[in-house]
């Protein structure tokens, strides 16, 4: 997923006349430009994790804003509507995100279970597949 994807998936939506979906896109399509920018600056090239991990930031911004207007109460529920489906949109580009099965898995069948050699496993092999707050409590808890 780069870029060009989302601008295509962009005109669809607004093919369908799907206001939330074109805010959500975007929003995304915003961030990914400025990241892109930024990883040049550095000589880098943006890698499909980092528009994972740009997803998954943006999706926690967008709950923690419907969470603001949830409090504010019965004025807002148009607004809170909207925000649930651009949630909806960009889950829709998500991987499945590992179960705390499987990252239990995972974890066992490592050497070293130390919580440092464990994190830097996941963020180097799982990074946008499973969430790091998991990973750290499933760590915990053996």
């Amino acid at each position: 997923m780069d870029i060009d994807f989302f601008k295509k998936e962009k005109v669809v939506k607004m093919k369908e006349k799907d206001k939330d979906a074109v805010s959500a896109l975007n929003v995304i399509i915003n961030k990914i430009m400025l990241a892109s920018i930024e990883k040049r600056a550095k000589g880098e090239t943006l890698v499909e994790s980092d528009v994972l991990s740009l997803l998954q930031k943006t999706e926690k911004e967008l709950i923690e804003e419907k969470s603001g207007y949830e409090k504010a109460g019965a004025n807002y529920l148009d607004k809170v509507e909207s925000l649930d489906n651009q949630i909806k949109t960009i889950k829709s580009y998500l991987p499945q995100l590992m179960t705390q099965e499987e990252i239990k898995a995972v974890i066992l069948s490592l050497e070293d279970r130390s919580v440092p050699a464990v994190m830097k496993h996941f963020k180097t092999n799982y990074a946008g597949k499973c969430d790091m707050k998991t990973v750290n409590e499933t760590l915990r808890q053996l």
